[in-house]
């Protein structure tokens, strides 16, 4: 029926003249006003039966149908067919269905709010969730303060809260500010909202394509020189350094810190997918594209037909997706796998941890810890020795067989000399203040005053 009364077309017109039935969703709305004259059925009632928005399409689309198995039917609702929920189902239906359409209300919504943007998405109130960055948008079916809300919610998130927009109910045109959506005094069918996306540079809210046309930007002729001269290699020590920072702020419990680190790993991501498609390798849209695909694969106990009913076997069944996803049919291949360019000891934990997947593994701990006994001795003969190679090569077996203790003893080793260098710093420094305190001079000591300051040390550390 269009929106406003007087849209219905000629060829809608004439189906309506030489219809046996005519059922409208409502009458509540302007453009039923096209229907004077006619015998019409009203589906209203089915609107207090229903409990919810998914319910109430599925009972109008079946109450048209139930009609349908009598006569003809022409069901008629305002708007577009291609907006209307109920539509959506007897046309998946029926494919023998005839479709006479008319002003859309996304349409009606742009058209008022005079948008000069041509790239417009039109939504739905009802769906607005799953709505994505864009241009410009108009959303239509602001019915009640629910629907209100939920469009100031997603509009928020993607065009920022502050950002004008117009407010649409029927003819009326008023405009206002994003997060007075739901602040409004009453709304009905026609009530629909259109915004567009501020200049780049003074937009509220960005997206990750937005980050990447950044780069785009700054590594444009007349753009930034450093960002110009980049490339993967050159950046790449950044992205360890921020991926730490990021740590170091969720050990902190700093949520501010987590925020501004997030971004900057996501910065260096980007800058690697712009940087990797300035040389025709490939988007950051095909990064993306692989890891969800790869996210589908490896939960196979989600989307596919293997079982997980714990963290442990959820870990497994990822662990054997993982190694079917790259061609892995040996243990060996697994191990070599892990990136020689990790920290040490989290490098060894996980050739570790991997290793004994086939079975090769100490049998608990205290066993592990009879091995590290066996190479600490072989140390100290080498040490003994003077034997600096030796030292070099017993030193590694050392440390290897400490992780390997510490790994079966269930402890995250790199957390643990995390801790152990933290426990160190907050003593060294009560140790200095303390002999400081009393005149000390630290570099003059005897071994036996620094054991001394150090025992009052960890004393003082360990009451705070």
């Amino acid at each position: 029926m269009g929106v406003s009364e007087g849209d219905l077309t000629l060829r809608a017109k004439a189906a309506l003249d030489n219809a046996q039935k005519i059922i409208a969703r409502t009458e509540q709305c302007e453009s039923f006003g096209s229907l004077k004259g006619y015998e019409v059925q009203t589906l209203d009632y089915i609107y207090e039966k229903s409990r919810n928005f998914d319910t109430l399409n599925r009972n109008l689309a079946a109450a048209v149908l139930n009609e349908a198995k009598k006569s003809d039917v022409c069901y008629c609702v305002d708007g577009a067919v291609c907006e209307d929920e109920a539509c959506k189902i007897i046309l998946s239906a029926h494919k023998d269905c005839e479709v006479f359409d008319s002003v859309s209300k996304a349409q009606h919504a742009y058209n008022t709010a005079k948008l000069a943007c041509g790239e417009a998405t039109c939504v739905s109130a009802y769906g607005v969730k799953h709505l994505k960055s864009c241009r410009a948008v108009c959303v239509y079916d602001i019915d009640c303060d629910f629907a209100a809300s939920e469009v100031k919610e997603r509009l928020s998130d993607v065009f920022g809260e502050e950002t004008d927009c117009v407010f649409i109910r029927g003819n009326e045109v008023k405009k206002i500010k994003i997060y007075e959506i739901d602040r409004q005094k009453n709304y009905d069918g026609s009530c629909a909202v259109a915004v567009e996306e501020r200049e780049f540079l003074k937009k509220d809210r960005y997206d990750y394509a937005d980050l990447e046309t950044m780069l785009r930007i700054l590594r444009a002729p007349g753009g930034c020189p450093w960002d110009r001269a980049q490339t993967s290699e050159s950046i790449k020590g950044n992205m360890i350094e921020e991926a730490y920072e990021l740590v170091d702020a969720i050990e902190r419990g700093d949520v501010d810190g987590m925020e501004e680190e997030t971004g900057d790993v996501m910065l260096q991501a980007a800058f690697h997918s712009v940087l990797a498609e300035d040389k025709g390798d490939f988007k950051g849209s095909d990064a993306l594209t692989r890891v969800v695909k790869k996210l589908i694969f490896r939960h196979s106990h989600i989307f596919g037909k293997d079982k997980a009913a714990d963290d442990t076997e959820a870990l497994g069944v990822w662990e054997k997706n993982k190694k079917k996803e790259k061609g892995q049919s040996t243990y060996s291949e697994s191990v070599v796998a892990v990136p020689k360019n990790m920290p040490a000891c989290m490098r060894a934990q996980k050739v570790g941890k991997r290793s004994a997947k086939c079975g090769m593994d100490f049998l608990s701990s205290l066993s592990a810890s009879e091995k590290l006994f066996e190479e600490v001795k072989e140390l100290i003969e080498a040490l003994a020795a003077e034997d600096k190679e030796a030292v070099f090569d017993e030193a590694g077996d050392v440390l290897f067989s400490a992780v390997n203790t510490c790994r079966l003893a269930g402890v995250d080793c790199e957390h643990a000399l995390h801790s152990a260098i933290d426990k160190f710093i907050a003593r060294f420094g009560e140790f200095e203040r303390l002999a400081v305190q009393n005149g000390e001079k630290i570099e003059e000591m005897d071994p036996s005053r620094m054991d001394y300051y150090w025992a009052l040390a960890k004393n003082e550390v360990k009451k705070h």
